[in-house]
């Protein structure tokens, strides 16, 4: 009898030391480490790919915002489209996709609705957008429905827009969508895109020199 709980002791005893080791070890050194040579090699992503303005944080490069008047560039739609939609704020807390196929009679009403404004919004005198100039980035959100970035195509035909809005020359706020378009990575993965709220930052620095 003796022996037994002597040797129950021993092995809750020897249990209660391998928690502990690898509790240092998996919970506080390893984490400490990684930390560092993230922070040591890439300061930036490990920081959450914060966006200054100011001296102040105002984003992620890796989350898009919602609620920009039209004076600034719009970003993609927010996950869904219409009132039944998943995340019209782009709250943290909740993403995901729409789940409705392609010849969904509501996802249908939804993109030809949101088609027609994104003509009326940009066009302006002088400018008018067509319906083969919208790209299909204009009127859908992303799987996550919190893209940072639209196309180039959807930037280029929000600049006359955003120009007149500004009181800014065209040529102006074109150049700026040009300076803030990300080609493919690596030269050919991906399609070139364009970073709203980096884009966004860019217009609001040239308006006040202006």
């Amino acid at each position: 009898m003796n022996n037994s709980v002597t040797n129950t002791a021993r092995l809750l005893g020897a249990g209660l030391r391998a928690l502990l080791v690898l509790t240092v070890i998996c919970g506080v050194l390893y984490p400490l480490a990684i930390t560092g040579v993230a922070q040591g090699l890439f300061p930036g992503k490990a920081n959450g790919s914060e966006i200054k303005a100011n001296g102040q944080v105002v984003g992620s490069s890796l989350i898009g915002q919602q609620g920009y008047s039209l004076d600034y560039f719009q970003p993609r739609p927010a996950n869904g489209l219409g009132t039944n939609s998943v995340n019209t704020q782009y709250k943290l807390i909740l993403s995901g996709a729409t789940n409705r196929s392609g010849d969904n009679a509501d996802l249908i009403k939804w993109v030809k609705e949101a088609k027609a404004k994104v003509i009326k919004d940009n066009s302006v005198p002088g400018y008018t957008v067509k319906p083969s100039d919208v790209p299909a980035d204009a009127v859908t959100s992303s799987g996550s429905g919190l893209d940072p970035a639209i196309s180039p195509q959807y930037a280029d035909i929000q600049v006359h827009r955003v120009a007149e809005k500004n009181n800014l020359p065209v040529a102006e706020v074109q150049k700026l969508v040009d300076e803030h378009t990300d080609g493919r990575t690596l030269g050919f993965i991906g399609e070139p895109t364009v970073n709203v709220l980096e884009l966004n930052i860019a217009l609001k620095e040239l308006v006040a020199k202006s």
